[in-house]
């Protein structure tokens, strides 16, 4: 391991508990920084009801530190939205934010509107199927962007069961980003949960980043915040165990060629290889090819965007 990386390690690796939650709001009330908490949301009324109450009940009405709650709702057809509202979020649909601008599918896609639907300084993003959710999530990666003035964005990581076994979720973590990152962008080896949902950075960081629209955004994320603010603004806050529903090896392998997209575009920003992916299911007549296109689009910075660059001013 790179002796940069040992050392950013030791400076800008921590605990939820190393910030106990009232030096997290005397940190607040210091420095005038209001937090905006997003869901992006696809069909998830199971369990974004629960995280909206629990955020909602620890962190704005226990306690002053969420701002507000904002659940993006990206074309569910169930009652998440219903569900959200009634648990106390703002709701707003993908396709309401800048409505100019038609819409890509994808998760990355969301988190970029998401900008132009919120207004706090710093911008958590907890993704919405999480169970038995912990509103230390957010406390634990927004603690650093209060108390830390040189620090500009927070992964969480945490232990990822899956069927029991524990650190065995993340798959596309270990068998794609890793690597990559370990081979091109070694000063980001550090991190334990480079794909993780839930993280938080400052808005003026975010609006100056590119967003890929699909799954390839956290990976896209990181590379592009390591080149324009450097290793030492970037960090992670352990929050411990993570339970959230696990998509199957199909829709894996999807992601996955997403995320290499998206690493490759940086690694080149040229030739682009063959955007898309052909996995077999089988049929009556045995294996059967189905092609899936890969995300090849990419959102600009926000800040190129009239319609914010006019809320900013206004």
């Amino acid at each position: 391991m790179l002796n940069e990386v040992e050392r950013w390690l030791s400076t800008r690796s921590w605990s939820k508990t190393d910030r106990p939650l009232h030096k997290i709001l005397a940190a607040k009330r210091a420095t005038g920084q209001s937090v905006s908490v997003v869901l992006p949301a696809l069909n998830e009324e199971e369990t974004v009801g629960d995280i909206v109450a629990v955020i909602r009940h620890d962190l704005m009405q226990q306690v002053p530190l969420v701002d507000e709650i904002v659940v993006v709702d990206s074309g569910s057809t169930d009652r998440t939205s219903e569900v959200a509202a009634a648990a106390g979020a703002r709701v707003v649909h993908r396709d309401d934010i800048l409505p100019r601008v038609p819409v890509a599918p994808g998760k990355g896609e969301v988190l970029w509107r998401s900008l132009l639907a919120t207004s706090g300084d710093i911008v958590c993003f907890i993704d919405a199927d999480l169970k038995e959710f912990s509103s230390d999530f957010v406390s634990g990666i927004v603690g650093p962007l209060l108390t830390e003035p040189g620090v500009q964005l927070v992964k969480g990581m945490y232990d990822r069961p899956l069927g029991g076994a524990a650190g065995q979720g993340g798959r596309v973590t270990e068998l794609m980003a890793r690597p990559l990152l370990n081979m091109h962008w070694p000063q980001l080896a550090g991190f334990v949960q480079p794909l993780g949902g839930e993280y938080a950075a400052r808005r003026s960081l975010l609006e100056q980043l590119p967003f890929p629209v699909g799954y390839g955004v956290e990976l896209g994320m990181l590379v592009d915040a390591l080149h324009l603010v450097g290793l030492d603004a970037l960090a992670q806050v352990d929050v411990g165990v993570r339970k959230h529903r696990h998509q199957d090896g199909q829709a894996l392998g999807r992601m996955s060629a997403a995320i290499y997209r998206t690493a490759q575009l940086r690694l080149a920003r040229g030739h682009l290889i063959r955007p898309s992916l052909t996995q077999f299911e089988r049929g009556e007549d045995g294996f059967e090819p189905r092609t899936y296109s890969v995300d090849t689009e990419e959102r600009p910075p926000m800040v190129e965007i009239a319609e914010y660059a006019q809320r900013k001013v206004a």
